[in-house]
């Protein structure tokens, strides 16, 4: 998936404060750190739920405490973040919409040995073992 439509599932130019056009730039985006607000956006359009965010990327009191604080979003945090928002752009873009998406994420998966897509994305190799899938899908292949 190209770095400007992950940029726009984390906001866009209104949260990230800057046009990524380049997977360099969203590498220094996420290497600055990423708003707290990108948090919010993810959870508005439907991609994560609380609990998962709380699960993938960023426990529930830290995202209070760098709220309070008007605190980023620490590289790791970000990082994780932009990886969830890199998949689902890319199921979005498989599946055609992002209801479709949001189911497929949530069920157990043939491709991956029956684990839900989501529970996949806390490390780098489950979130490339999902996008083989979707890559596969996009060529005919049904997972």
């Amino acid at each position: 998936m190209a770095a400007p439509d992950v940029a726009l599932w984390l906001g866009g130019r209104r949260l990230l404060k800057a046009s990524i056009h380049t997977e360099l730039e969203l590498a220094e985006a996420v290497r600055e750190g990423l708003p707290v607000r990108v948090v919010d956006e993810l959870v508005a359009r439907g991609a994560l739920s609380s609990e998962e965010v709380e699960r993938l990327v960023i426990p529930r009191r830290t995202l209070a405490h760098r709220r309070q604080k008007r605190q980023r979003l620490s590289r790791d945090e970000s990082d994780r973040l932009t990886r969830i928002a890199r998949v689902v752009a890319h199921a979005e873009d498989v599946l055609g919409d992002i209801a479709a998406a949001r189911q497929w994420l949530r069920r157990p998966n043939r491709g991956l040995e029956g684990r839900r897509p989501l529970d996949t994305l806390d490390t780098d190799g489950g979130a490339r073992a999902v996008e083989a899938v979707l890559d596969r899908m996009a060529h005919g292949v049904y997972s």
